[in-house]
């Protein structure tokens, strides 16, 4: 049993730092003492469900962009011995079922997340150690550690800072991969990207990876223009100025838009991606959304595609090690990426910063 400090959500008000004990690994398990851990849009969400709907799946442990290094592993485990450095995978695919055995891990039916019931009845996480806490988002990285399944652990080189591929496991994975992955963009092509936050940067540098001929930002704040130009945008339409996006678009393209990505999770901007891209052109959701979408029927039939990714649509044990590669030849931007870097304590003020459109990405220091 280990005794560590974890950010905890109980309710509606703010995350609280508490000592929790968390029980080590099990036959196919690993204990990673976590480095560093992003702080994303999808802990957001949970955070305002929760706000939204009281005390409804708390306590809970968020935090799934997350990299450290391999404390003790359990029974069976054969990919990472104690000390490999890791990045953590917050969707752990089975590998047997159907998706997985047609390469489409992404979707796996059975991911094999760690988390375990409140009402389990051997909880893994516990507050003050008596109050069962899920982990959440599959990973619960804002903590000093966590225990994965061995498939959710990434082995990845030794001369990487943990402190900045941690946002493979989430925001770069999901961007680039929605380019080249779920799109497949073809050098030459026209882009247009829909949210400058960290995923949609990442598809911003991913279409710059693929060879894109003009990528064009989308967004409401100058200060994530200006940053989306680094990573390689061409052109850029501040939505707030801007009275129809779709026709400036058109216009810019002559309406030949290619792809479309919409990486806020909106349906009235997945409904603008759909819109700008040409017959034939595909409009690709990257952003988490539960609202509905609706589409003219009628563009179908001009063969308009409206497709998903999930993950960045990735084997991520053969992606996520290729893009840390990536970045460690200067060939992917991810120290950019990171806006402010803060202690374990100051999580509230990076959620606050996260909701207020002021950083790209905020990392954690859970030792901190």
């Amino acid at each position: 049993m280990i005794k560590m400090k974890s950010a905890v959500l109980s309710g509606p008000g703010p995350l609280t730092i508490e000592e929790v004990t968390l029980d080590g690994p099990g036959a196919g398990e690993v204990l990673v003492k976590i480095a560093a851990c992003g702080v994303c849009h999808s802990d957001l969400h949970v955070i305002n469900g929760v706000r939204a709907a009281g005390q409804a799946a708390t306590p809970v442990i968020l935090g799934h962009e997350a990299a450290g290094v391999v404390e003790e592993i359990g029974p069976g485990v054969t990919s990472v011995v104690p000390g490999d450095h890791v990045i953590m995978a917050f969707h752990p695919t089975c590998g047997k079922c159907y998706y997985c055995r047609r390469a489409m891990p992404q979707i796996c039916e059975t991911p094999d997340y760690p988390d375990r019931a409140v009402d389990g009845a051997h909880p893994r996480l516990r507050v003050a150690g008596k109050t069962p806490a899920r982990q959440g988002i599959g990973v619960g990285g804002f903590s000093e550690y966590t225990c994965m399944p061995e498939g959710g652990v990434v082995k990845i080189r030794k001369d990487a800072p943990l402190e900045t591929v941690c946002l493979i496991g989430c925001a770069v994975t999901t961007g680039i991969g929605a380019v080249t992955n779920a799109a497949k963009v073809e050098p030459g092509s026209l882009v247009a990207v829909i949210g400058l936050g960290g995923v949609g940067l990442n598809c911003v540098q991913g279409a710059r990876l693929a060879g894109a001929h003009r990528i064009i930002a989308i967004d409401v704040l100058p200060d994530k223009l200006e940053m989306a130009a680094r990573f390689g945008a061409t052109d850029f339409i501040n939505a707030s100025a801007e009275e129809d996006v779709v026709r400036k678009v058109v216009e810019l393209t002559q309406g030949r838009l290619d792809y479309a990505f919409e990486a806020i999770g909106l349906g009235k901007t997945v409904e603008q991606a759909f819109a700008m891209i040409r017959p034939g052109g595909t409009a690709v959701a990257v952003g988490v959304t539960a609202q509905n979408v609706t589409v003219p029927g009628r563009a179908f039939l001009a063969e308009k595609k409206l497709i998903g990714s999930l993950y960045g649509s990735a084997s991520i044990h053969y992606m996520i090690p290729r893009l840390v590669d990536l970045y460690m030849e200067d060939k992917i931007m991810l120290d950019e990426l990171v806006s402010k870097r803060r202690p374990l304590s100051e999580i509230n003020e990076a959620f606050a910063d996260l909701e207020a459109g002021h950083v790209a990405r905020s990392v954690l220091y859970p030792g901190q």
